[in-house]
């Protein structure tokens, strides 16, 4: 598989992902693979710094391949989720604090499986997206449908006249994992030169 040197251009890539491992070792097969593929791509993980669960997964198969993700973690959450000193740790004291160096430091977003945390930190994401305050690529990996209850959900909020049929336009879900960082290229391409997203619309 060849990766797009839009991708490589990109540098860096958040994830957003469970701390637990799920119900289906696919899941963190998956995650495995993305930490892989990342590092054979050139491009950075910058993630949640935890050593458990899918978010463990990805970055221990980051630095096992050679790479040096960059792990974000309130110092609350240290011990729960058992920070991964392999990784370049950044301990703030927030959750908000967490997402906001995230943003800051990746180019765009691939969401794994997880719970209400994945959940909610993906929809901040693509609700600044809304806002027109980012073009940054949201990919959502959606093996085995995993997402399609969320991505219905969105679709509802569309056809509903609570979100413009724009917003459709923030995010993409693949079903490969070997597909999200094409995915990720693509969106960053027909992004580039557009400073906003053309999302507020009434």
């Amino acid at each position: 598989m060849s990766i797009s040197g839009e991708l490589v251009s990109m540098g860096s890539v958040g994830l957003f992902c469970g701390s637990s491992a799920g119900a289906d070792p696919a899941w963190t097969e998956a995650a495995t693979a993305f930490g892989r593929l990342l590092t054979e791509a050139g491009v950075r993980l910058v993630y949640g710094g935890g050593g458990t669960g899918l978010m463990g997964a990805c970055a221990r198969a980051v630095t096992a391949a050679g790479g040096r993700p960059l792990g974000v973690i309130p110092e609350f959450l240290r011990l729960p989720e058992v920070a991964y000193e392999a990784a370049e740790l950044v301990v703030v004291g927030s959750m908000h604090e967490r997402k906001a160096v995230m943003f800051r430091e990746a180019d765009g977003f691939a969401v794994l499986p997880g719970g209400v945390g994945t959940l909610e930190e993906a929809i901040e994401i693509l609700s600044w997206a809304r806002l027109g305050l980012h073009a940054k690529p949201v990919v959502f990996l959606n093996a085995q449908g995993f997402w399609t209850p969320l991505l219905e959900l969105f679709d509802h909020t569309v056809s509903q006249g609570f979100s413009p049929a724009g917003f459709t336009l923030a995010y993409q879900a693949v079903d490969r994992v070997e597909d999200i960082l094409p995915a990720l290229a693509a969106m960053a391409s027909a992004a580039k030169g557009a400073p906003d997203m053309p999302l507020i619309v009434t």
